[in-house]
């Protein structure tokens, strides 16, 4: 048995608490937060095998270039003259290649699925009541351009072994009966699942309470203690806490962290927003507005209307620009459906981290030996939540993990 700390409380952090005391280990979760809002807490809820293409793709930089100066687009990318940010966009650029893409496609599926799959082991192992639903994922197209897109990439699932295909018009009103969709077309993606996270992280909070695991939170690392190669042991406003092993899942704080150790991860926060609606709006099935790049998700109780990556440095300030724009999409696919002011008002963020590649980190640098680093992982924490917390526990109990971690690897190069 060894003695873990997990420095971060997201899906993150939270799994792979869940993970390491199921092997046996004493867990202490340290969070700087109140652990009840953020990212893990505002996502879209989905489970996304299909999302196999990362976000460094062929002409996303370019798009990124010329959404630069349109506060409403769903990239936005603030340039400054930081080095930390400097070195990253270049690598970002880098990455934005048919060679990334390639690379990147299988162990995307791996993980994802693997996630989707521990989600529904967990809950019926813990009799959890989460809502999980496998109706699949809609990617709705208003434009040909777009449809053309997306039909490449059911081809490239396919391949994969991912259930996927085109839609008729005819066929997703049949699917959506109950709401009025513009559209040009849409696949489905029969392979996703979604969630309610708020519900999930809630019920694993408790589990882990009840486990043993102890729970800190409002306490902020403020310092690392290291010997060599080695954590000895780390320090908060209040308390010095010493262990064995440390992971490192605070999302976009992560690279603060790791820079106290002398890793340079490259990490950018991507803000991301979400409107809720608690009223009866006819939705009934998970889709993307692929233009606007606005998730929607009928969740237990409301429907989410999620979207934007604004890649601006870590700060939790609402832009009711950007939330805007994620209403007026709901509007323009769904005609009939208009979001309120008091609905927008209500908007919540959270920060996602990016690396350069699109791929996470998870894994152990080799700077320090009894450092797990877990992070990285963009718009697809929670579709990877679970299996990363499994991976860490592997990693940690010097077990052959469920699948080869050499591409997510936190030293590699870009």
């Amino acid at each position: 048995m060894k003695n873990c700390i997990i420095i971060g409380g997201g899906i993150i952090g939270l799994s792979s608490a869940y993970y390491l005391q199921k092997a046996g280990h004493k867990v202490t979760i340290i969070d700087q937060s109140s652990m009840d809002y953020g990212a893990s807490y505002v996502n879209a809820g989905y489970l996304s095998p299909s999302h196999i293409i990362p976000l460094a793709a062929p002409g996303v930089m370019k798009k990124g270039l010329k959404w630069m100066f349109n506060p409403g687009s769903p990239l936005f990318i603030k340039p400054r003259l930081k080095s930390d940010f400097l070195q990253w966009a270049w690598a970002f650029n880098t990455s934005c290649s048919i060679k990334n893409v390639t690379r990147s496609i299988q162990p995307i599926k791996d993980i994802t699925l693997l996630g989707q799959q521990l989600y529904s082991e967990i809950k019926k192992e813990e009799n959890f009541k989460f809502q999980l639903e496998k109706k699949g994922l809609l990617m709705i197209c208003q434009t040909n351009k777009l449809l053309e897109e997306e039909l490449k990439v059911v081809d490239l699932a396919k391949k994969e072994g991912l259930a996927a295909r085109e839609l008729s018009i005819k066929e997703l009103q049949q699917i959506e009966p109950n709401v009025q969709i513009d559209a040009k077309g849409a696949v489905l993606f029969e392979c996703d699942a979604h969630t309610t996270p708020t519900t999930f992280m809630e019920e694993i909070k408790a589990y882990l309470s009840k486990a043993g695991v102890t729970i800190l939170k409002n306490e902020k690392i403020r310092s690392v203690q290291n010997e060599g190669d080695k954590i000895i042991s780390v320090t908060s406003d209040s308390s010095t806490y010493t262990a064995d092993e440390f992971v490192v899942a605070a999302g976009s704080w992560s690279k603060l962290l790791c820079k106290k150790l002398g890793i340079k991860l490259l990490l950018e926060a991507g803000k991301g927003y979400r409107i809720n609606c608690t009223r009866d709006l006819g939705i009934t099935m998970p889709a993307i507005l692929a233009e606007a790049k606005v998730a929607v998700t009928p969740m237990d109780g409301f429907t989410r209307f999620a979207g934007t990556m604004e890649i601006a440095g870590i700060n939790h300030y609402i832009n009711t620009v950007r939330v805007d724009a994620i209403a007026k999409a709901a509007h323009n696919y769904y005609p009939k459906i208009t979001i309120s002011d008091s609905e927008k008002n209500d908007a919540a963020c959270g920060l996602r981290p990016v690396t350069p590649d699109g791929m996470p980190y998870i894994g152990k640098s080799v700077k320090c030996k009894n450092l797990t680093i877990a992070t990285g992982h963009a718009m697809l924490g929670w579709s990877m939540g679970t299996s990363t917390g499994k991976l860490v526990s592997e990693i940690i109990s010097d077990k052959k993990t469920s699948l080869d971690i050499e591409v997510y690897h936190p030293d590699r190069r870009f």
